[in-house]
């Protein structure tokens, strides 16, 4: 059974009845609906239901301000269509995913941990692991509501192996879930691949991956890429609090010693340690490497808002790099 989601102004597409949301149902039907973190956070999938019904899934999603639910606005990954609907929103072929999203039953194989509160969680699906380089999956941990997005840090195979590197925050219920209550051989949903900030392959330029915390899950994964496409100089900073933070050198293994250009950057590193690296913020850092050679550069990033956001000021900003040269996702 299905719903029909006719758009205002023209076009169309079907959901099935049995869909999570909204938006993960027009992604499959292949329409570039606008959207970023796909679980209630960004605000980017916001649209106007003209007619018809809708379940609401998360009523205080920060993705949606006070003013826009006085409006009227709703969230496509928090909306689920009850029956034929009409709504409003502006398609965009950016959105159209680069391969198509499925939902998968995934077992875990094994969890390793990085760093106090750090790890990688590995699974594996009947079906190969179809995705780009840098794009994230959307799982739902047993006992928590909903979906959480985790990027994977490994590369697509035939194998069905996908690699999650997920952050214990306090509080939240998702990954506590992650690290409690899944042990290998439990079974969860995968839904995936979704996100725009995967590696572009066919850019003739250089590769510059920026990165902190739990974001250094989808560097790795697009720093895979890079080693493996010839002709590309690979420029990697990772922005950490403390040596012991630090997690790209562990994620990538003997792939390391293919990395040309690595910039560890500790911002709260004791000042009685014997640390001879970089000390401060991570942008701070690409900013007095790359100053000379920023055309010649593609850039992805991932990490907490504060970086990301300085991040893109240095290279909007200060650096004017066209937007069609910088890659990230958005998460709050």
């Amino acid at each position: 059974m299905t719903y029909h989601m006719t758009i205002d102004g023209g076009g169309g597409f079907d959901v099935a009845a049995d869909e999570d949301c909204l938006l993960r149902g027009a992604l499959r039907a292949g329409v570039g609906f606008p959207h970023d973190c796909s679980v209630g956070g960004c605000g980017n999938c916001r649209f106007d239901l003209v007619a018809g019904e809708m379940e609401t899934l998360w009523e205080q999603a920060p993705g949606l301000s006070e003013r826009d639910r006085k409006r009227g606005k709703r969230l496509a990954c928090q909306s689920r269509p009850l029956g034929d609907c009409t709504i409003k929103l502006r398609p965009a072929a950016e959105y159209l995913p680069v391969v198509p999203a499925r939902r998968l039953e995934a077992v875990l194989e094994r969890r390793r941990a990085i760093t106090a509160e750090i790890a990688e969680f590995t699974f594996s699906t009947a079906e190969p692991a179809r995705f780009v380089a840098g794009q994230y999956g959307l799982v739902r941990p047993p006992g928590a509501e909903g979906f959480r997005a985790y990027s994977m840090s490994n590369l697509p195979n035939e194998q069905g192996e996908w690699r999650f590197v997920i952050r214990r925050v306090p509080g939240g219920r998702g990954s506590n879930a992650m690290f409690d209550r899944l042990a290998p051989g439990d079974r969860i949903v995968l839904d995936g691949p979704y996100g725009h900030a995967h590696h572009r392959a066919e850019a003739p330029r250089d590769v510059v991956c920026i990165a902190g915390g739990s974001g250094i899950g989808p560097i790795v994964s697009i720093a895979r890429a890079a080693l493996g496409t010839p002709g590309r100089r690979l420029f990697v900073f990772e922005g950490a609090r403390t040596r012991a933070d630090l997690c790209f050198p562990s994620l990538l293994g003997d792939e390391m010693a293919a990395v040309e250009h690595y910039t560890p950057v500790l911002s709260a590193e004791p000042e009685d340690s014997d640390w001879a690296g970089a000390r401060g913020f991570v942008h701070e850092q690409v900013a007095q490497a790359l100053a000379d050679r920023v055309d010649a550069c593609e850039f992805y990033f991932a990490g907490p808002p504060p970086m990301v956001e300085a991040v893109q000021d240095l290279l909007v900003m200060r650096w004017t790099v066209p937007i069609e040269r910088i890659h990230f996702d958005r998460f709050f």
